[in-house]
């Protein structure tokens, strides 16, 4: 097992790289089952989720050279091996669901895909993404299989386009529904769709693959059906959450760094709030520079939400960010019900962070009157004092880092593994601008499951034909 040893108080100065964004890469792997060219794609990052994400890709037949020092990774599935994702995938991330609408339009067999999996900070429920998929012309039904759950899809007869309205814009039913209407005979129309930046960077993917798709301004994307496939050469956008994340710890350590590759466009709502508190930052030709400017000033008050809001993945490190502000600070968490339970850690820190049941907003919010702790106030300027930490999911990781970098004393932080899923080469890179940080081992590791999947042996095709008789 891997911990981090942290002394806190050291200023952070220097340039870092954005790595490529995890919320595209994963997602431009699945859409390349969609056709049997050969895509090859740059600035790959080299986290743990691509590497589930190939091996996912590899147990249905893709062929993958992952050249990882230079970034670039080489896909192409000329023909599927099996539709049956195998169980050992269950939980492991979000992607499996996502094969789905791409199986569907490659594939007229039933394909079995297990249960979904990713931080614990909601149920974040695959209704939507099912009803999208019906929608189409697909049946998906779940049913329990070896005490995990999994699902089952078909399109006996095709997937046919149609119109599909969201009950709220989901990153993961959009995607699902782009993937699955690309393929479908007809036009598919998408309204109430999410347009995250890694949305749009997967439908220019997609234009390049040879669809015909657009987006228009009022959240609708429009889908013509099409089985024509070039080869395509794609760059991933650069992972604007990592970005921030880089950027929110030069301010909080009193430093200046510059972040390569963060894309000014792809950040504005939150370049708007960091200013808004005092937090300063100046755009460049190939990045954006985070330095402390002056004394923090809280008095903000911030709802999360789909894009072009404020993304609830900038939420955890700003609220660090926070408990260095003079005063009083609100936050409304209205995309997951279950995102503030890392802030009793911060509170034994020293912060003084107060969670409220009741919206503190007035966006129009899912868990309004159903008893999640999903406001909360945070008052500063406090100190913090290092101490032993848990991470419990992948964001709250990179808050509890951060506040380890201000506190005083030494922190010791486990569960490097949730950080593994979305940071590049995370402790190189702070170490490079100036953090005093250590990864040390100690125990021997039980193999991650990325590592876990790439030294397998796949399971060979009688054995899956069996697994998908007991289903």
């Amino acid at each position: 097992m891997d911990i981090l040893q942290v002394k806190g108080q050291s200023k952070l100065k220097g340039t870092v790289k954005a790595a490529g964004a995890k919320n595209a890469m994963t997602k431009l792997l699945v859409a390349s089952l969609l056709s049997n060219k050969k895509c090859i794609f740059h600035h790959v990052p080299d986290i743990g989720d691509v590497h589930i994400t190939v091996n996912l890709c590899k147990e249905i037949g893709s062929e993958v050279t992952w050249d990882q020092e230079k970034g670039t990774l080489e896909i192409i599935t000329k023909e599927l091996k099996t539709s049956y994702v195998p169980q050992k995938y269950s939980g492991a991330n979000r992607i499996p669901i996502l094969m789905i609408g791409a199986l569907l339009g490659r594939t007229d067999e039933d394909i079995i895909i297990p249960t979904v999996g990713g931080d614990a900070i909601g149920k974040r429920a695959v209704d939507f993404h099912i009803d999208a998929l019906t929608r189409l012309g697909a049946t998906v039904e779940y049913r329990e299989m070896k005490k995990e759950g999994a699902y089952l899809a078909r399109a006996h007869h095709g997937l046919r386009g149609n119109l599909i309205e969201l009950p709220y814009p989901s990153v993961g039913a959009t995607e699902n529904a782009i993937l699955a209407g690309v393929r479908a005979q007809g036009c598919t129309v998408i309204k109430n769709a999410a347009i995250e930046p890694e949305i749009v960077d997967l439908i220019l993917f997609l234009q390049k693959l040879g669809s015909i798709i657009s987006l228009d301004v009022d959240r609708t994307i429009r889908i013509e059906g099409t089985t024509t496939a070039y080869e395509v050469e794609h760059t991933v956008i650069s992972d604007r959450i990592e970005a921030a994340s880089f950027g929110m710890a030069a301010i909080a350590t009193k430093g200046r760094v510059f972040v390569e590759g963060a894309e000014h466009l792809n950040m504005f709502t939150f370049l708007n709030k960091l200013r808004e508190i005092g937090g300063g930052f100046a755009v460049k030709n190939h990045g954006i520079e985070f330095f402390y400017d002056q004394p923090l000033r809280g008095g903000v008050h911030i709802e999360t939400d789909v894009h072009p809001g404020f993304m609830t993945d900038w939420q955890q490190p700003y609220t660090v960010l926070l408990t260095q502000a003079q005063g009083s600070s609100v936050f409304h968490e209205t995309v997951h019900e279950h995102r503030f339970g890392y802030t009793k850690t911060l509170n034994e820190m020293g912060a003084h962070i107060e969670l409220f049941k009741q919206c503190l907003g007035s966006r129009p919010c899912r868990y309004a009157m159903k008893n999640y702790d999903h406001s909360i106030i945070v008052k500063g300027a406090t100190p913090l004092q290092g101490k032993e930490i848990s991470i419990p999911d992948l964001r709250a990781g990179f808050a509890y880092v951060m506040a380890a970098l201000i506190a005083t004393g030494e922190s010791t932080i486990n569960g490097m593994h949730y950080l593994d899923r979305g940071y590049e080469n995370l402790v190189t890179k702070l170490q490079n601008l100036g953090a005093q940080i250590t990864r040390v081992q100690t125990k021997p590791d039980t193999p991650s499951l990325a590592t876990f999947l790439s030294i397998e042996k796949s399971i060979d095709a009688k054995k899956l034909k069996k697994e998908k008789v007991k289903l």
